[in-house]
């Protein structure tokens, strides 16, 4: 009995099957460099000083606005005035 189809190729053979397999692949990719990343770099979240290091930035912003006046005073008079 003769055959009227020809012989399939293997699966592997067409290219739909390759971008049908290259989605999840580059997901399960993607997802193992961010696992390893987030592995080798693990970082602290919290100091265990943070209440004293925030109550010393309060206080050097404190200062800070405390002198503001004084920078703009001496800003002011560095600023030439226009002569009529």
């Amino acid at each position: 009995m003769d055959n009227p189809c020809p012989p399939s190729k293997p699966w592997w053979r067409y290219g739909f099957v390759w971008l049908v397999i290259a989605g999840p692949a580059a997901v399960v990719v993607a997802g193992v460099a961010t696992l390893v990343i987030a592995a080798q770099g693990a970082d602290s979240l919290v100091a265990k000083d943070y209440y004293r290091r925030g109550i010393e930035i309060n206080q050097q912003l404190a200062r800070e606005r405390a002198l503001m006046p004084a920078n703009q005073a001496r800003n002011h008079a560095a600023t030439p005035t226009a002569q009529p």
